[in-house]
């Protein structure tokens, strides 16, 4: 089987956005949840409950942004928030 860059998905208190994504973003994510199901789309998670999982892996894989918030550990718009911290 091949390893899918995305394997968990959180279930951590969710903050609404509202995004619009072209109709073939949503067929690639919808072809992506099914991958994850083992290519069974019954059951397979919604392509909505994709994109925060890919974001954060997104982020959490550039080196670039890794070392400027390490540099730059005082500022605030940098600094990992922590559940219950007011919005910046």
């Amino acid at each position: 089987m091949t390893r899918l860059k995305l394997s968990d998905i959180n279930g951590e208190t969710p903050v609404r956005l509202t995004i619009e994504l072209p109709a073939r973003l949503h067929r690639r994510l919808a072809d992506y949840a099914i991958a994850l199901n083992g290519g069974v789309s019954e059951g397979a998670p919604q392509p909505s409950a994709l994109i925060a999982p890919i974001i954060d892996r997104f982020i959490a894989s550039d080196r670039e942004f890794a070392r400027q918030r390490r540099n730059r550990a005082g500022d605030p718009a940098l600094r990992p928030s922590a559940p219950g911290d007011p919005p910046i």
